[in-house]
């Protein structure tokens, strides 16, 4: 018997392989990862699609109940669902870790990923450096660590890509305190408030390598029908609001090739930003 894991892809519940589809079928257990990204469509879509029941795993349940996932693994083939690629999040290798403590036999089955579709916009994927996580900020907690990397990428001449944060199941302060199971409503970034975050870095640091005038690119729902793209300054991208539905991305652009500039040209938001 086997644990797999087994990538969906990034649109709707056809985006699974082949041979994804043949294990899911088959397998005694099905969970889906439900905290790292989302599918276009829901839990329900997929069992459709599927035919059998699927068990919703959240964050609590993959990093402190994996015990609970991974029983009798042994004797049965349960299968883990992940959005995108199972190697995206290192959330997923913690989990092959655990199977090998337990010595579970484990497989995986990958899948289209943020980290390889991005090329839609026609920036090539060997001219990016080391991506990137911008979370939200708070009033009291406002982390900037990542803009070294991406520095360090743009002197480089490299682009970077920004995974844009996601709050699924969270709780206030208060609610943690007091113990009780009260979860926020779910938020994602969009590029507008990671455009805006990333302004504020600028004026706090003035030897930044980026600015308001530097090129981005915002994307939206990659991999799906309504997949939205759009290339302008980091100021006018701060101030766009026509991205669309979640999942949101956001590249800052490093130094262009002739033939990413001719293909990126379609998605430009003005002529201004063309330059």
């Amino acid at each position: 018997m086997v644990f797999y894991l087994v990538g969906l892809g990034l649109g709707d519940a056809k985006d699974i392989t082949v041979k994804g589809l043949e294990i899911v079928k088959s397998a005694d257990r099905v969970y889906l990862e439900a905290y790292t990204s989302i599918l276009t469509v829901g839990k329900e879509a997929l069992e459709r699609f599927y035919g059998r029941s699927v068990i919703l795993a959240d964050r609590d349940t993959v990093e402190q109940g994996s015990d609970e996932i991974l029983e009798n693994a042994a004797q049965e083939d349960v299968v883990f669902l992940v959005v995108g690629d199972p190697f995206g999040a290192t959330t997923h290798s913690d989990l092959v870790l655990r199977a090998k403590e337990k010595n579970i036999p484990w497989k995986v089955v990958h899948n289209a990923s943020i980290m390889n579709a991005v090329g839609c916009c026609g920036l090539q994927l060997y001219n990016f450096g080391e991506t990137v996580s911008i979370v939200f900020w708070t009033d009291s907690w406002r982390p900037d660590s990542f803009c070294e990397k991406i520095n360090s990428n743009l002197k480089r001449g490299l682009h970077t890509l920004c995974l844009l944060d996601i709050k699924m199941k969270e709780q206030t302060v208060e609610n943690m305190m007091r113990g009780r199971k009260i979860y926020e409503p779910p938020r994602f970034m969009t590029v507008s408030t990671a455009c805006q975050q990333l302004l504020e870095v600028t004026k706090n640091n003035p030897e930044s390598e980026f600015s308001s005038d530097t090129l981005c690119v915002g994307l939206s729902r990659v991999g799906s029908e309504d997949q939205r793209i759009a290339a302008a300054t980091l100021r006018e991208l701060s101030e766009y609001e026509d991205m669309g539905k979640p999942l949101h991305s956001l590249i800052v652009v490093g130094k262009v090739h002739p033939l990413e500039q001719e293909y990126l040209e379609q998605f430009f938001l003005n002529e201004k930003s063309c330059r």
